[in-house]
């Protein structure tokens, strides 16, 4: 019957069996309580530290006590233990320091395993706590929020357990609660031409390599016989022979780029630069157009100054210079992007109907529809308009392509209603924010500010027409030149 102070803690399964074959409500004999006891407070001794030690023994003590048996009924069970009053551990002494606080219990209970050993001989001795009291000290009693002994151990455990989890989940769910974008891709879901697909992809592939695209700002620097001032005069003239041939937006912005790349590379004389500037164009037309001017015409555009076969040696020398690198993301494939993002804004319909009202200067004029569809129609005219006077800009080449679209919608938007204006959702496409477009919005009102004075009025002129919807007579948004703002 005496338990041997080697074994490991209390053989749950033989206690099991001994209850059950007692009948489960009958009360033990005085000697098994009593060798049931050692073996509990020798388990309690291997699994606690010190200070929980004292809560077992003062635990049995108080079992002492309260079954009113005399010291020496422990006697052969304790071996060469310490008398509890050597150690000086009473059911009156005061209490050590707490080794848990209940602030941190609960942390202290996610850091250790749910079910132990201890719960589990707790539970199944649960039946006969009325028989065999267990052991609880002052620190006990504390950390356990000086409950009852009888049970409520675990049951505070649990519920303190069930509110950290609760805590825990409600984190996690403001952690996951984001922002619900629109979808700007809804209304193309059938349309192939599209690729809703993956258009995604091909944006984040255009950001990575656009500045594979992108030349030095300083690059005229390396030119002997040319400067920046004949760069804006070409780039002036070319936007007028795009215009006169009807060619695709997407032409011009390649023929500019095919430019600027190749005289970053070599260095050309002053009466060849307009040469280049045709083959440029006839290059971006190979490329992007489906009906392409035939070289006789440019020879015509340019006023004969040029054969057949300098054209074309130059187009060899220019492609072969580029190393054939014509697929580059400009300004254009971004602006068309950021203009669908710009659209999708749920607040454009109570904008479009305001602006349109203040332009048709009635409401009978402008049905809610109608006002949508002149609202976005300006705004993308008057994006175009003010990107393509950063073509003629050199100053404009030290912004990267997607940066130029994005402030070129962020102008037009302010100008248009009157106040800074920019959405979460073109933030989220555009990857640019309010802040980082600034800079780049300054030197865009005061271009346009400038754009239908001097000698270079291309692009004020083209956008002065009805088929451009006078999109170069609106008023620049000057309270963006503030830097107070």
């Amino acid at each position: 019957m005496t338990a041997a102070r080697g074994e490991e803690g209390l053989d749950t399964g033989r206690w099991s069996e001994r209850v059950a074959a007692s009948g489960g409500g009958a009360r033990l004999g005085r000697e098994e309580e009593i060798g049931a006891a050692m073996r509990r407070c020798h388990r309690h001794q291997d699994m606690i530290n010190g200070q929980d030690r004292l809560a077992v023994d003062t635990g049995l003590q108080h079992w002492q006590v309260s079954n009113a048996l005399p010291h020496e009924a422990f006697l052969p069970y304790m071996g060469e233990r310490r008398a509890l009053r050597d150690i000086k551990n009473f059911a009156c002494a005061p209490s050590l320091t707490c080794a848990i606080s209940k602030k941190n219990f609960a942390s202290t209970l996610e850091s250790k395993p749910q079910t132990s050993h201890q719960d589990a001989h707790i539970g199944k001795e649960n039946q006969y706590k009325a028989h065999v009291p267990l052991p609880m000290s002052s620190n006990y009693s504390n950390i356990c929020g000086e409950k009852d002994v009888n049970g409520t151990v675990v049951d505070e455990v649990e519920e303190m357990q069930k509110n950290h989890d609760l805590k825990d989940a409600q984190v996690k769910m403001e952690d996951h609660v984001t922002i619900s974008f629109p979808d700007i891709d809804s209304g193309d879901l059938y349309n192939p031409l599209a690729a809703v697909t993956y258009v995604e992809d091909i944006y984040t592939f255009y950001r990575k390599i656009e500045v594979t695209g992108c030349v030095s700002p300083d690059y005229m620097s390396h030119q002997f016989d040319i400067n920046e001032k004949m760069r804006a005069i070409l780039i002036d003239w070319l936007i007028e022979v795009h215009y006169k041939f009807e060619l695709m937006d997407e032409t011009l912005f390649l023929t500019v780029n095919i430019l600027d790349r190749f005289l970053a590379r070599k260095t050309v004389v002053r009466k060849k630069l307009q040469l280049v500037g045709v083959t440029a164009l006839l290059l971006a037309c190979k490329y992007e157009e489906v009906c392409v001017p035939v070289v006789e015409d440019l020879i015509l555009i340019s006023d004969k100054a040029y054969t057949r076969e300098e054209i074309l040696e130059m187009e060899r020398l220019m492609v072969n210079t580029l190393q054939f690198n014509l697929s580059v993301p400009t300004p254009y494939v971004f602006l068309r992007r950021f203009l669908k993002a710009a659209a999708s804004d749920k607040k454009v319909t109570v904008c479009a109907t305001i602006y349109a009202t203040n332009i048709c200067k009635s409401k009978s004029h402008c049905s809610h529809g109608a006002a949508i569809s002149y609202y976005q129609n300006q705004l993308e005219l008057l994006s175009f308009f003010i990107i393509e006077l950063c073509l003629v800009e050199y100053k404009m080449l030290k912004f990267h392509p997607s940066l130029l679209a994005a402030a070129a919608i962020f102008t037009s938007q302010c100008t248009l209603r009157g106040h800074k204006y920019w959405t979460k959702t073109s933030e989220m496409h555009t990857t640019y924010s309010e802040d980082k477009l600034l800079d780049c919005c300054r030197l865009l009102v005061d271009i346009h500010q400038k754009s239908g004075t001097g000698k270079l009025t291309g692009v004020h002129r083209k956008y002065s027409t009805f088929k451009y919807g006078f999109a170069a007579k609106t008023e620049p948004a000057e309270f963006l030149l503030d830097t107070n703002l």
